[in-house]
């Protein structure tokens, strides 16, 4: 059996529904109401290098050449899916070579294998899934909105709920989760997916704060790590763990736009600090980050500031250090490839890629 027909058998037991879902899909996401076709349909977004692309490329800007690992010199921003209404949450299986990632509100997963391009729905409904992470089992860690829980495939498709509930409460909407080498799983649990219909289900908030939660897989014993957050939102570990950055994007409710520094206690589970570690991005805002070897984070920004969409890249002294300039409003990313020097951006509609003079940290 070749690897994708091993793929699509053991995906989630759909593969001739998903196909089919996925051929149509970029007919089947035009705006309601437009008439022609909308600028981020496929015949308006093409495939491949962005337009006016040539080595050194613009697109990819070095504040410090030194530090900044943005290209290997002759590398180009790429657009390698699109047709979306929003892409979140991507997270790459190395086993396969494919990446996985969230289409939001139209609630489904999709999976792009890198050695083709080929692209197909993974699994749908997806219960609203956001945030996804791989852990060192080589198993998928979803957030779902709906679902307002934190699932995780096992290696045979079978889904098992690592966290629902807290005191007897239901969750908010977890959003993006981590997963440490010890196999602790982190996330964080703002609101965006019960406020309303569209990347979730409109649904009564339980919990009367907006937490980060850390859960033991051995024991499922969840428990608040951090809880003056007002929209708690993308996190990464340093590459030594002994740092975990998490965003707050509150400034959708009038609050912080920044990224706070955590120290961390693995064995005990605990955190400690919490510092404003970045805020000179307003009023840009991040959504997802990820770290590189080096310890250096590499962040999605857009919303406030057009000439902001795309990533931002800070050295561990929260120096900014480079950009790379997307087309379209960033909302998370991840390394790839075998090396873990391809970074997959999800940004909007589309899926962009760049390779990098650098590696993703092990820790996802």
């Amino acid at each position: 059996m070749n690897r994708r027909s091993f793929l699509a058998s053991s995906a989630a037991g759909a593969a001739a529904a998903a196909s089919l879902t996925a051929a149509r899909a970029a007919e089947t996401l035009r705006p309601p109401g437009e008439t022609g076709v909308p600028d981020w349909h496929p015949e308006r977004l093409p495939l491949g290098p962005l337009p006016d692309s040539r080595y050194p490329d613009k697109h990819i800007e070095a504040i410090d050449p030194k530090r900044f690992k943005g290209s290997p010199g002759t590398g180009a921003v790429e657009r390698v899916a699109t047709g979306f209404r929003w892409a979140e949450g991507p997270a790459y299986f190395r086993a396969g070579r494919y990446l996985v990632f969230s289409d939001l509100p139209n609630n489904r997963i999709m999976r792009l294998l890198e050695d083709d391009g080929h692209l197909s729905v993974f699994r749908t409904p997806s219960m609203n899934a956001n945030g996804n992470t791989v852990d060192r089992q080589g198993r998928l860690v979803t957030c779902e909105h709906s679902g307002r829980r934190v699932t995780r495939t096992e290696l045979d498709g079978t889904i098992t709920v690592i966290a629902d509930s807290y005191n007897g409460k239901k969750l908010n909407s977890p959003n993006d989760v981590v997963v440490a080498s010890d196999g602790t799983i982190w996330f964080t649990d703002p609101t965006y997916g019960i406020k309303g219909n569209y990347e979730g289900l409109k649904e009564p908030q339980e919990q009367e704060k907006h937490n980060v939660y850390r859960v033991d897989p051995s024991s499922g014993d969840i428990r608040v790590v951090v809880d003056d957050f007002v929209q708690p939102n993308g996190l990464t570990f340093s590459p030594d763990e002994k740092r975990l950055y998490i965003i707050d994007t509150g400034v959708s409710e009038g609050g912080p736009a920044h990224i706070r520094a955590f120290d961390v206690d693995l064995a005990a589970g605990k955190l400690s600090g919490g510092k404003v570690f970045i805020d000179d991005y307003k009023p840009a805002t991040t959504d997802g980050m990820r770290c590189d070897v080096e310890g250096n984070i590499w962040c999605s920004m857009g919303w406030g500031d057009p000439k902001e969409d795309g990533v931002r890249c800070y050295a561990p002294n929260a120096e900014l250090i480079g950009k790379i300039h997307l087309p379209e409003t960033c909302a998370n990313l991840t390394f790839g490839g075998l090396l873990r020097n391809r970074l997959y951006m999800c940004a909007t509609s589309s899926v962009y890629a760049l390779y990098v003079n650098t590696q993703g940290a092990m820790t996802p």
